[in-house]
């Protein structure tokens, strides 16, 4: 299908014939209560099999995690089989995380969302909150590896497409789509879309507030997981969803290849499912 026809998709045919599940829920409100609850669920499923749970987690979106510790308040859920893996950190110039305390860290976001308000209790541990490292990248699949798999991949969706950092080629980059679904976890030059975007949403619009630099987990580990679940809240996305569930599959478009994945399901806010094109006044 042409990218023309692709845009004009209206809501009510958005991921028919996708094998896709896909699902709009009213505001942020509902979004941050469903991805909240698939994770407490998936826990308190595997806790009653006496089975670990692992997932792979994005920060963004993020108004979820707060959702996520008031229902493990609230229903005394048992996190001592829980392990996370965040998908990426911004970096510094020399290749060094950025520091918790820098207000874009998605580290320090974790550790004041998550950590710090479970603190030692419902049989969390801080021991099983992981980033890729920088400085051992090759590590983080040997951390997922030996974790014994990952349950859930949970991904927001950048504007170009990207999920988790992997960014889309650079213009004139040849890259099938097998090379680019095998790419492994690894340090990566932010594209000038990627972090203009994050300005608008993360800094007031001042695109040198971001870092030009990432180390983010790779579409291998993330295509490695047993169930993909996409969430997207931002009015920007609403061009993306279309060319996810119904565009090119193509490393031109990161987020469409992922359905080459076999258990993929998409969660979006109604106003995401709005016609991208409109009629200038």
């Amino acid at each position: 299908m042409e990218l023309e026809e692709v845009l004009k998709i209206p809501p009510l045919k958005l991921g028919m014939g996708t094998g896709i599940s896909f699902k709009i829920v009213e505001n942020e409100d509902q979004l941050y209560l469903d991805f909240a609850r698939k994770m407490a669920d998936e826990i308190e499923g595997n806790n009653k099999l006496q089975k670990g749970t692992k997932f792979i987690l994005p920060v963004g979106p993020t108004g979820q995690y707060g959702v996520f510790v008031d229902i493990i308040k609230r229903e005394n859920i048992d996190l001592s089989r829980l392990t996370l893996f965040f998908m990426d950190e911004y970096l510094t110039e020399g290749d060094n995380y950025i520091a918790t305390s820098h207000p874009l860290s998605f580290r320090g976001f974790v550790k004041r969302s998550i950590v710090d308000p479970l603190g030692d209790g419902f049989g969390f541990s801080p021991d099983r909150v992981h980033f890729p490292d920088p400085r051992d990248p090759k590590k983080y699949r040997e951390l997922i590896k030996e974790s014994g798999g990952i349950d859930i991949s949970f991904a927001g969706v950048g504007i170009n497409g990207h999920i988790a950092f992997n960014e889309p080629p650079e213009p004139g980059d040849v890259v099938s789509s097998d090379e680019f679904v095998d790419l492994p976890t690894r340090i990566v030059t932010l594209s000038v879309e990627t972090r203009t975007i994050n300005s608008v949403t993360a800094a007031g619009g001042e695109i040198e507030i971001i870092p030009k630099r990432a180390i983010t987990v790779g579409i291998r580990e993330i295509m490695g997981a047993k169930k993909i679940m996409i969430y997207m809240n931002r009015p920007w996305q609403k061009a993306a969803i279309r060319k996810i569930l119904h565009g090119e599959i193509t490393p031109k478009f990161p987020a469409s290849l992922v359905r080459r994945h076999r258990d993929v399901s998409v969660t979006i806010m109604r106003e995401v499912s709005e016609l991208p094109l409109s009629t200038l006044a």
